[in-house]
């Protein structure tokens, strides 16, 4: 079996990146980071500031949400190793709002799959609720109704307003997601309690490679830039380490999300999000410090990727949860004696 991308695989990669280069720019991006982040009801700023929905719609007329849908229900008819591909791109830009939520809602919920409807999630477990002030719909999972075989609750219109009437905002470190907490939310939720979940899981996974590999450009870029002591930092051994562990982890998550998207096994998926997970923050972490004092600085872009990506371990599927989906297919545990006396 051949795991290389196709040329249409990379044609499609390509063109979101050009895509989302024309539409959100850094320029854009430091805008939206300005304004508080989020993404506005109407057309424009709403309940929550952030960025304009025309960006939303651009999206849903490029396919990005509507990818996976049947040509037949108007949709592009790709499978779930394209849309990794557009979500590492999304991850790479910094690209805010519920973009995963939404996707998964194309079919479900409608203008989800145009862009003209935003929906966000609500996973429980204690778990705030990221842009909920400017959603047109809200995925409640483990609820009382069943969407697509599953237990899953879809909130619009007056469902919707009672829903948002008892959240609290909460203060986020990532100022491009803006957070809710929601009383009386489900306390828990099963690790996997559908096929959403684990594609959802999945392309978060995704974001975060694109998120892993864009902040071990950066730190080559800057190592290769910056001189201290009449040299370039890149010259320097703890340097040259750094960036080297950047890549080792980022290439080994790759494998794993793009092989997770083939099969849709949920251990497989339960390990590309660990390992995708660990990538993006370690990485952030690591090119923050070659970035010195700079790293920490507003104006660098480098803390945004790493509040993002601590923004997004909690998402999906969590560290814990993906533990205990990887340990419970080892099977049951085996005492290694047969007694308890010591060998003496």
């Amino acid at each position: 079996m051949d795991f290389q991308l196709s040329d249409d695989q990379r044609a499609l990669r390509s063109g979101m990146r050009d895509l989302l280069g024309a539409v959100f720019d850094r320029d854009r991006m430091r805008a939206a980071v300005e304004r508080g982040g989020g993404v506005g009801r109407g057309g424009g700023v709403g309940r929550d500031r952030g960025v304009d929905r025309g960006l939303w719609r651009e999206l849903g007329a490029a396919g990005f949400f509507a990818l996976r849908l049947p040509e037949e229900a108007g949709g592009v008819g790709l499978g779930l190793p394209e849309a990794v591909l557009l979500f590492e791109e999304a991850g790479r830009a910094l690209l805010p709002g519920p973009l995963v939520a939404t996707h998964l809602a194309a079919g479900l919920v409608k203008g989800a799959a145009e862009g003209e409807a935003v929906v966000t999630v609500a996973e429980g477990g204690g778990r705030p609720v990221a842009d909920l002030g400017g959603a047109d719909a809200v995925l409640v999972g483990g609820g009382a109704g069943a969407v697509a075989g599953e237990r899953l609750e879809v909130l619009t219109g007056e469902g919707l307003e009672a829903f948002v009437a008892g959240a609290v905002p909460v203060r986020s470190m990532d100022p491009l997601t803006p957070l809710h907490r929601v009383m009386g939310l489900a306390g828990a939720s099963e690790a996997y309690p559908g096929a959403l979940r684990r594609e959802g899981a999945l392309l978060s996974a995704a974001e975060q490679l694109g998120s892993a590999a864009r902040t071990t450009e950066m730190a080559v870029q800057h190592a290769g830039a910056r001189e201290q002591f009449g040299s370039l930092i890149g010259s320097f051994q703890a340097v040259k380490h750094l960036c080297a562990d950047m890549l080792a982890r980022t290439e080994p998550a790759r494998s794993a999300v793009y092989a997770a998207a083939v099969t849709g096994d949920p251990v497989e998926i339960a390990a590309a999000k660990l390992l995708a997970d660990e990538a993006a923050v370690r990485n952030a972490r690591d090119c923050l410090q070659i970035h010195g004092g700079m790293g920490f600085t507003w104006e660098a872009d480098v803390h945004l990727h790493l509040k993002r990506a601590w923004l997004r371990t909690a998402r999906w599927l969590t560290a814990a949860e993906a533990e205990e989906i990887l340990a419970a297919d080892l099977g049951p545990v085996r005492p290694l004696y047969g007694g308890s006396a010591a060998v003496g």
